[in-house]
This record gives C-alpha cells, structure tokens and sequence, in this order.
C-alpha cells in the first residue's frame, strides 16, 4: 500500500468526522497584536502569556548565547552537549521553586514521557485524572504500567482508588495537571497531595500553564495552594509563560540522577538549544523582578470572564487566564472561530479529540499586556458572533 492510498484512507476518515486540521500562518513576534493568515488581528490563543518572549532582555540573551556558545548544543547532555548555560539554567529553576534540583527536558512531551516510564512499569500502577493532558496518557503507554483513571477533579474517586490499590505490590504514581489547558480549572491539589502521602504514592504535577503565572511568586498552582514542598515531581515548560522553548522537571536530588540515567528522552535527544537556555535564564529574573506582569494577566482573565457572564456566556469551570467558551458542535465552534478572524480576533476553535465530543469551544487566552479596552473589545465582538444555540450551550 502506497503513501498516498493510507493517507487518503485517514485523511478521508479526519474529514467525514469534521476534524481535519491545518495550520495558519502567523507574522511577527508573539504578541497581543500580530498578523494571521494575512491579516492584522488581536490575537487571544497563544500561551506567551506574560508576553516575555520578545521581550528585549529575554532577546538579548538569546543573542548573546548564540554568539558565545552557538545556535545549537549538537549533541545530547550525556556525549558532548551538557553546557554550562544548562547546568545554570537548572540551577535557577531549582532556586525559583525552592527545590533542591531540576533538569532540562526539550519539550513539556518528552518530560512527561521520559518521567512516567522512569518511576513505573509493568506491576506498578500510575493514577491519573480523566482530562490530564496527553503527554500523561502517552507517558503511562509507553511505561507499560497499569493504569486507573479517576473523573476529573473527584477526591473521593482519587481516594477510592488509593484505598484499594495502596497495598498492592509495586509503586503507585499519581499524576495531575496543575491547571487543565482546554477548561482552565486548578487541580486541588491541597487535597490530593495529602492523600498521596496518606496511601504512599509518588507525586507529579505537570504545570505547565501555572508555572509563572499561579501564586504568590509565580511558582504556580501548587505554591498558590501553599502545597508545593509536598509535591514530589513538578513539572513546567519554558515556551509558554517563560517566553523561551523546552521544559523542566525539578523536585529532590535523587530524581534528577534517576531522570540522567533512566529517562530515555532525555538521554537519546539533543540538548536545548543555547539562545533557548539562556532567554529562559532571563526570563525567570523578569518573573521574579516583575510580579505586574503575573497580576495583570490575571487582571484581564478575571475582566474577560466577568465581561463574558454578563452577556450570558459561561466560562466556567475556569479560574485562570484559560478561558472556555464552549460552542457544542465542530462545524459551529470552527464558523465562530473563523467569523472572529474575519473581525480582527484570533480566538482557535478546539474540537475533538482535543476535548470531549460535542463539547467543540473557543479557548481564549489573554496576556498580561493586552489593555482592558483589548479585552472588552474581544468581549463584544464574542457576543454578536456567538449564535443562539450556541450561546445557550456556553450559557
């Protein structure tokens, strides 16, 4: 069978479904303002969400690592690429969060994937909330681990499960995310992390959107519930609110050396690109230097969710700077989408399998820098696009 005949098959089948994908073009930086599909839009899907990523010092320092160490590591930590922009890099992430170590994975993917198998496998058992993000799901696949699935955000299922599985033989893994990328809702973390020390289970907390913008010094959802020291693995990335690319994991000492030896995505892939390690460096100190950044983003989600409900529209469950509109069906999410970038807004449709079936929605992202009048502006032009029906499921 030919290339073409297999990918007429799938591609066929994507489409009948109503879920073929293509990507749009986007110029310029990531920004509250940028041109897509050739045209000059606000743009409310990204996830730069203290807007650091053109940021001139965080620019600066990419520059200046490419000139001083190049555009790439060229080889993987364990052969020839471990730099010392790495090692310092690591060393600020750990002072950030307050944890004894950290270590640098390429993506927030290939964290998830190489952590899960490192900690458990054939026997053991990984538990896992029903809307963890994929990495999750495709770590435990690939760990071989049994796996238990609570619904989303219920302690007591959590806790049925510990209790009837915490004498079993082997290690158990709970893993969570801190916030939940398509409706915007914290995990309860003060809650589940109690149970896991209760019932004996390792920890981990994937938060890669609270990481920055959550808690009293952006250390994210877990700092933000005053919980993070009880957290065993925390993971975060650094191409969303740290404006660079790649993603860390950080907890104690032991973990790290098990990551270097064990964990196959981090020792069979090349290191973080120099410019890349070096613009997250700079990051984290704007973070710290400038908490207006974390209050205004949050500022503009409240305004933006506020704005919504007074229009009938729920953005519930959401508490955070992701914010759910949901529209029902794929066709009409995707015209909603498409009408507001015809307007002059940039708010992605989502459809399944990214959510539920027949819960297609809008996810709206604002950023600390888009202005109140940027925000109401989206609000209104929301409002007129939403149609009936529509408004009734989002209602």
């Amino acid at each position: 069978m030919s290339i073409e005949t297999i990918a007429e098959r799938v591609l066929g089948d994507i489409r009948r479904r109503g879920t073929y994908r293509t990507m749009r073009r986007f110029e310029g930086p990531q920004g509250p303002r940028m041109r897509v599909d050739g045209r000059d839009v606000l743009a409310f899907a990204g996830s730069n969400y203290l807007d650091l990523a053109s940021h001139p010092a965080v620019v600066q320092a990419a520059q200046e690592a490419a000139t001083a160490n190049g555009c790439a590591a060229a080889g993987s930590r364990l052969i020839n690429g471990n730099l010392d922009v790495h090692e310092e890099l690591e060393e600020d992430i750990a002072d950030f969060f307050g944890l004894e170590s950290a270590l640098v994975f390429a993506t927030g993917y290939m964290a998830n994937v190489g952590v899960i198998p490192a900690l458990v496998g054939r026997g053991d058992l990984l538990i896992s909330d029903a809307l963890n993000h994929a990495s999750i799901v495709d770590g435990a696949r690939l760990a071989k681990s049994e796996v238990a699935v609570f619904p989303h955000g219920d302690i007591d299922g959590l806790e049925r499960i510990l209790k009837k599985e915490s004498s079993r033989p082997g290690e158990i893994l709970v893993a969570v995310d801190g916030v939940y990328s398509m409706d915007g809702d914290v995990a309860p973390l003060a809650e589940i992390l109690p149970l896991c020390r209760r019932y004996g289970a390792i920890s981990l907390v994937d938060d890669a959107h609270g990481t920055g913008t959550l808690g009293p010094r952006g250390r994210g959802s877990a700092d933000q519930q005053d919980v993070l020291a009880d957290v065993d693995i925390l993971m975060g990335t650094l191409g969303k609110s740290v404006g660079s690319f790649g993603a860390f994991v950080a907890g104690r000492r032991p973990l790290r050396d098990l990551l270097v030896n064990t964990a196959r995505s981090f020792i069979f892939s090349c290191a973080l690109a120099p410019p890349a390690a070096a613009a997250a460096r700079a990051a984290f100190e704007i973070m710290e230097a400038e908490p207006e950044r974390r209050v205004c983003l949050q500022a503009n989600a409240l305004r933006l969710r506020e704005g919504l409900a007074r229009h009938g529209i729920s953005t519930d469950p959401s508490s955070t700077h992701i914010v759910p509109v949901i529209v029902g069906e794929n066709a009409k999410a995707m015209a909603v989408c498409e009408g507001l970038l015809k307007n002059g807004f940039h708010a992605q449709g989502i459809r399944h399998p990214s959510v539920p079936e027949g819960t297609a929605r809008l996810r709206l992202t604002p950023m600390s820098s888009h202005t109140e009048s940027e925000i109401d502006a989206l609000v209104e032009a929301l409002a007129l696009s939403l149609p009936g029906e529509a408004r009734a499921a989002a209602g």
